[in-house]
């Protein structure tokens, strides 16, 4: 995992000791914006300036390429994806020197498309030379003033969400909006809910190295799944506005990876999501969305968490399965996209 301190790279594991055994995520250090209307506060949207650093294993950057793909972005912000493997250099864009025998590229990883480096933290490096923190993905890097321009996946999809939409149709889709004025304080409600008992709940509950700290993570984790479960059934299958929003697609980033990785490798075992109808449901419909279902790569997300966390697992050794997707049910219909 690693940290950088005073711009100088450390291979280091979380530091739960001092929090009792639990895992505190770190808030991102870079968090400038993009204007979301034409002369608006910010760094104006111009096709060609950005360029996304991602992980197809992230949930974090995951969200990033959804809304990229969803708003019509891909002919404006550039991407380059890290190799799935971490080992002692953190993200890299090529096979980690641990992978040994393994050590080919690994398809779907792309390499540096801007600078050629190694590790993501030498582009850390460029954007503060004194960089402390973690290196984390996303990254939206501005072309243009050569820095980072912000690494909080939640505040890149709401810009992504409305500022390129003037240079419609070439690039944005200002048909689709996934976080309406009139939903946003709903929208803003639920999420809340979903980031700390589940999209962070599995993390809370993967790296505690106590059984006080894995039980307080992993009970609210299966209630706020249960609450979910409830409220997609209330809500004609979607948790606001009986119509896809940001809150769906935030949450559906947890949901896919969550019985590949997190139901075993993070011990969240109570529940299944296979086991929960609606948010099968619900990840089987954004699954029908070939926008969506382009995003997600099965193999970068066993690989990353099985071969990566090995206080975890320390063997390496990635399982195969599961092997099927959850399947859509007529009665539920993909969300109908422009």
């Amino acid at each position: 995992m690693g940290v950088m301190i005073d711009g100088v790279w450390h291979d280091r594991w979380y530091d739960t000791a001092k929090t009792g055994g639990r895992f505190e995520r770190e808030a991102s250090r870079f968090r400038d914006r993009l204007a979301t209307e034409p002369g608006g506060e910010g760094l104006p949207a111009e096709p060609g300036r950005y360029h996304l650093y991602v992980s197809l294993a992230c949930p974090w950057a995951h969200r990033t390429l959804i809304w990229r793909r969803l708003k019509r972005l891909e002919g404006a912000i550039s991407v380059s994806v890290v190799d799935p493997r971490m080992g002692g250099a953190g993200w890299t864009f090529g096979a980690p020197a641990e992978a040994g025998d393994e050590a080919v590229p690994f398809a779907g990883a792309t390499g540096d498309a801007l600078f050629g480096n190694r590790a993501l933290h030498e582009v850390y490096a460029r954007a503060n030379p004194d960089y402390s923190g973690r290196v984390t993905v996303p990254v939206l890097w501005d072309k243009l003033r050569g820095t980072i321009v912000n690494n909080e996946s939640a505040e890149i999809v709401r810009m992504f969400d409305r500022a390129f939409d003037h240079l419609a149709p070439k690039h944005g889709n200002p048909g689709l909006i996934l976080c309406p004025d009139e939903l946003r304080d709903e929208i803003d409600a639920v999420n809340a809910d979903v980031y700390d008992r589940i999209n962070n709940g599995v993390y809370k509950a993967g790296f505690a190295t106590t059984q006080a700290a894995y039980e307080a993570a992993v009970v609210p984790l299966f209630e706020a799944l249960d609450r979910m479960e409830a409220r997609l059934a209330d809500g004609q299958g979607w948790l606001v506005g009986g119509r896809m929003t940001e809150a769906d697609l935030r949450l559906f980033t947890t949901l896919v990876r969550f019985d590949p990785v997190y139901h075993g490798h993070f011990k969240c075992n109570l529940r299944r999501i296979a086991d929960y109808p609606m948010l099968t449901a619900l990840t089987a419909r954004l699954l029908a969305v070939p926008a969506i279902r382009e995003t997600v790569d099965d193999a970068h997300i066993r690989w990353h968490y099985y071969w990566s966390h090995t206080t975890i697992n320390p063997t390496r050794v990635v399982p195969l399965g599961p092997a099927e997707p959850p399947r859509l049910d007529p009665s539920w219909p993909a969300p109908a996209l422009d």
